[in-house]
């Protein structure tokens, strides 16, 4: 591979407005409130931040706008990992199924992780099992929507890829459930992954369309060849194969 190769393979990586316009300019925007939450003004940031949370409150007012706004911020701002994940793992699936499924499986994975992780606390306040405080907290962030788009992206990948990237997913979902640092998070980012697995079988004719090779598939062998091939030799003379890897899910 000749360094300009090597070059343009790397460029793929990075989005680009005509190539993959949703994760360029949406990314803009998380860049651009990455860097308010770190310099701004920290009561404004704040204040925000609080008018974008998805808590139960605020599901309750103005459901459609907290859901979009609160997808507008990154929780960490410049020092979270999911900024630079969002970025390669989005980039990767809009190149293999345009922007509009990209879209709908952040936003998919975003909304159904949140309203199933926040209703069920709302319904705990209101049996009186929680205080009224708990429909108060702060809840925002990208992660929800990344985690749809790692789980709907391995479903595209070479196996070997795909069971890496669905065991670092898993072991990460694993980590805050064991840890539970924030339950909601730790519950919301396993049911966004799952939603993005569910997605592949939607967007992997998409993927087809432009060109990208799916999985490797296991030929079906003609039932006649039973009866045409030779009999193997013996078992102490052959060789034996390797076993085949499991087919992938």
């Amino acid at each position: 591979m000749t360094p300009v190769d090597a070059l343009r393979r790397s460029g793929r990586l990075l989005p680009t407005p005509l190539g993959t316009p949703f994760t360029f300019w949406y990314g803009l925007i998380l860049l651009g409130t990455a860097v308010y939450t770190d310099v701004g003004d920290p009561a404004t940031v704040n204040r925000l931040l609080r008018e974008s949370s998805t808590d139960g409150a605020h599901l309750a007012d103005q459901p459609l706008l907290v859901l979009i706004t609160s997808a507008l911020w990154v929780a960490g701002g410049l020092y979270s990992a999911y900024g630079p994940v969002f970025v390669l793992v989005s980039t990767a699936l809009e190149r293999r199924v345009g922007a509009a499924r990209t879209a709908g499986v952040f936003l998919l994975g975003h909304v159904l992780a949140t309203l199933a992780t926040e209703l069920p606390v709302a319904g705990a306040v209101a049996a009186g099992r929680l205080p009224e405080a708990s429909l108060h907290r702060l809840d925002y962030g990208i992660s929800f929507g990344v985690m749809a788009c790692v789980g709907a992206l391995s479903g595209l990948l070479a196996r070997r890829s795909q069971w890496v990237i669905m065991a670092l997913a898993a072991a990460m979902c694993a980590q805050d459930l064991v840890e539970l640092a924030d339950p909601l998070a730790a519950w919301g980012h396993p049911i966004a992954l799952l939603t993005g697995v569910a997605c592949r079988t939607l967007i992997r004719d998409a993927a087809t369309g432009r060109g990208v090779p799916g999985p490797p598939r296991i030929p079906d062998q003609p039932a006649a060849a039973h009866d045409t091939l030779p009999a193997p030799p013996a078992a102490t003379d052959r060789t034996p194969s390797p076993p085949l890897s499991p087919p992938r899910r």
